[in-house]
């Protein structure tokens, strides 16, 4: 029997330091009927050489990952997608296991775990501890494995969002009625903020980013983005066997929320347009 095809679509913006590792992990996966696009925005760097190393389906396009993958999925031939971040590693087992999901349990999509990658100091163990406490939450989760079927129903994922879109496709996709699952195989991230100002930095952009997502899902963002998330009671355990990384995580919440809510501000205050922002300083892709 034929295996379907899997489609995996990569937005890309200046992803030279870690696009390499994340085409070795793809290439390598056990699971092998599999194309990859590669949808880059216009990259200052080497991204664009090092990506036809590995396929000759490399676009530009713009002008944020949502309008990034949309264009890719236009393009991909596969029964498959798998939205795939240019600084993520794939364990070996993820594509199979997300075909087998779908194929066997009759699923639309599938939500693959993420979390830090190693060795790339403090806040990264925070952040992975923190990830580790909610990889079965509901509620923080956002599907990259779907059928094409799917992301056709849906209208694909929201181009007027830029940093929540993957929690609004999911959102979208449930109320449609597609069915979707998890896996035990996970990804790693390898674009960790590397200190306290990079995570404030990052989460100040996305604060702006927020004011059409909680428009749109006032109920369901104010959940979302409560920083006292009911997970952390679920596994109070993870944390009370960290108590460094618990105070950790503390404090990173704490500048997360100020950085975030200041960009939430600033965003209401202006009434942001993210397609206007011609800023430098978006988080690298």
């Amino acid at each position: 029997m034929k295996q379907p095809l899997v489609s995996v679509i990569i937005p890309s913006l200046n992803s030279g330091k870690f696009l390499r590792e994340c085409l070795e992990s793809i290439k390598k996966q056990i699971y092998q009927n599999i194309e990859i696009i590669i949808v880059d925005n216009n990259s200052k760097d080497n991204t664009r050489e090092i990506a036809k190393l590995y396929t000759k389906n490399v676009f530009i396009h713009g002008p944020e990952r949502a309008a990034q993958v949309n264009f890719g999925a236009k393009r991909a031939s596969g029964k498959y997608l798998y939205r795939v971040d240019a600084d993520f590693v794939l364990e070996q087992e993820v594509i199979s296991q997300c075909v087998r999901g779908c194929e066997q349990k009759n699923l639309d999509a599938i939500a693959v775990h993420n979390t830090s990658a190693e060795g790339l100091g403090f806040w990264a163990e925070v952040r992975k501890l923190e990830r580790n406490s909610y990889k079965d939450d509901n509620l923080i989760v956002g599907v990259r494995f779907f059928t094409k079927k799917a992301w056709e129903k849906i209208g694909g994922f929201d181009e007027n969002l830029y940093g929540p879109e993957d929690y609004d496709f999911h959102i979208r996709l449930v109320k449609a009625g597609f069915k979707w699952g998890r896996i035990k195989a996970i990804e790693r991230h390898l674009g960790e903020p590397k200190s306290l100002f990079d995570i404030a930095k990052k989460h100040y952009w996305y604060g702006k980013q927020m004011l059409f997502y909680f428009k749109k899902h006032p109920l369901i963002a104010t959940q979302q983005f409560n920083p006292v998330r009911t997970s952390y009671f679920r596994h109070y355990k993870i944390f009370l066997n960290n108590p460094k990384l618990l105070v950790g995580l503390i404090v990173m919440n704490f500048v997360k929320f100020l950085a975030g809510g200041l960009g939430f501000a600033a965003a209401f205050i202006t009434q942001y347009n993210p397609k206007l922002d011609k800023s430098k300083s978006k988080p690298v892709h």
